[in-house]
């Protein structure tokens, strides 16, 4: 027996994603006698009918909905071959695209991108500052080559890179720090919190909120600390960005009986490890040099 062609597939899930050989045959730019001897052909080969006649149009038999549902799997694997293909003849890429969340160190970040500069002066990099699912979006609509983030994803296999603590603070002056006791749950519920927005479009959550009587939510970390500074609330910050805050005195951690303290491990996550050009790959080791490099 002959054996089943990419195109012969390629054609059938032309026929069913166009509703039909007409459409489908104006799409791939080949006559609907073409897919529709490619098709038949197919049948033939497998000795399965799939797809039925439904009025003017056609449709998947149950047995074709499975083995389509196979085959695209191997249409892409294709494409992704013929991508790699296109990327090493092409060979460095002219742009890299970052999106890192804002939780990461940002002297770390300064480090690595230094060091990239320095290596590949002649690739751009487009850096997007993220919060929460907001990385993971762009990871997931394709949007980014490289995405560090606090925020696990299924689907991708992340690398570790670095443990950020937060800790809760507010201004030495702040009603929390004059009840000179350890606090609780519902001590914080009665002051108004300043949490970070998720920067995603889709999936946005409000992490870390207390349900606080009063909440005030901001676009980015340095926005919060500076609200915290002229004493308009508390948050849970990480350290790493108020260590000279911390060390002056002008942010101060709460008492709380628990939960003061967290650790949100961060990791780094390729678009797609394999498909990856050298520029890609040599930002990707740079982070993890300037976190090896840092003392955080």
């Amino acid at each position: 027996m002959s054996r089943v062609t990419l195109a012969q597939w390629q054609m059938l899930a032309a026929v069913v994603d166009h509703g039909g050989f007409a459409r489908a045959a104006e799409a791939v730019h080949k006559s609907p006698s073409t897919l529709n001897h490619a098709v038949h052909k197919l049948e033939e080969q497998l000795g399965v009918k799939v797809l039925e006649p439904v009025g003017r149009q056609v449709r998947l038999t149950e047995e074709g909905a499975l083995l389509l549902r196979r085959a695209r799997q191997l249409l892409e694997s294709s494409d992704a071959l013929v991508d790699i293909a296109a990327r090493l003849r092409e060979g460095l890429e002219a742009e890299v695209v970052l999106s890192i969340d804002q939780i990461f160190p940002s002297n770390v970040l300064a480090k690595a991108m230094e060091a990239f500069s320095s290596a590949l002066p002649q690739v751009r990099l487009q850096l997007h500052e993220s919060v929460l699912n907001g990385g993971v979006e762009m990871l997931e609509d394709g949007r980014a080559d490289l995405v560090v983030s606090g925020v696990t994803t299924s689907g991708y296999l992340g690398e570790p890179l670095v443990s950020v603590p937060f800790i809760a603070v507010a201004h030495p002056d702040h009603p929390l720090h004059a009840m000179s006791r350890p606090l609780d749950l519902r001590d914080l519920e009665h002051h108004r919190q300043v949490v970070v927005r998720d920067s995603s479009q889709r999936a946005s959550r409000d992490s870390g909120w207390l349900k606080a009587e009063q909440r005030w939510t901001v676009s980015h970390i340095a926005t919060s600390v500076e609200m915290l500074e002229h004493g308009l609330g508390f948050a849970w910050l990480p350290k790493t960005r108020i260590r000279d805050q911390l060390a002056s005195g002008r942010l101060k951690p709460l008492p709380l009986q628990a939960g003061g303290t967290r650790e949100v491990p961060i990791q780094l996550y390729h678009r797609d490890a394999d498909r990856a050009g050298p520029a890609t790959r040599a930002m990707a080791e740079h982070l993890r040099q300037a976190v090896r490099d840092c003392s955080c």
